[in-house]
């Protein structure tokens, strides 16, 4: 079983995914052609990422690995306010059809001017209608400088995605 990274290209999925597995900050520019798999082990578990790319071309396939997994970890770019609209209806279609799947919301790129707060990511989601009986989370994040480690919500997101893991096992 694996856990499912989505969301638009440029939002930071494969910066997050490495700096979650290895504790220190690598910057990725290259955009993910296709798909990208990481296994981060902890001490409880381990757990399997599977990141699939972002661009127009590729979202298609998000919904075939959808069923699959234990967790959704959705990122947007939050400093990406005309994108918002998409992600939002991206995320919505998603997960529309099963209601019990975890979603942690990863409100990325919180360290740049003009980034969106967590309560205005929050409402440009609408995280409101996507209903109680699901496990949902949102946490805003940042990948800081390469090389340094990872902030401390960076760790709390790992910490709560690796929760999560074990009870859905």
């Amino acid at each position: 079983k694996q856990i499912l990274v989505l969301g638009l290209d440029g939002a930071g999925k494969t910066s997050i995914l490495h700096s979650l597995a290895t504790n220190h900050v690598k910057r990725s520019v290259a955009p993910t052609e296709g798909f990208n798999a990481i296994c981060i082990n902890t001490e409880e578990s381990q757990m399997e990422f599977l990141e699939i790319g972002g661009s127009e071309s590729l979202r298609s396939y998000w919904k075939m690995y959808l069923p699959k997994v234990l967790l959704l970890v959705y990122v947007v770019d939050s400093a990406d306010h005309a994108r918002l609209p998409i992600a939002k209806q991206l995320l919505h279609q998603l997960i529309q059809n099963n209601s019990t799947l975890p979603v942690v919301v990863l409100a990325n790129k919180q360290d740049l001017k003009g980034a969106y707060c967590i309560t205005d990511i929050h409402d440009a989601l609408a995280l409101s209608d996507i209903g109680d009986e699901r496990k949902m989370f949102l946490i805003g994040t940042h990948v800081a400088e390469d090389g340094s480690e990872i902030s401390s919500s960076m760790k709390d997101a790992k910490e709560l995605i690796g929760q999560l893991v074990l009870e859905t096992q």
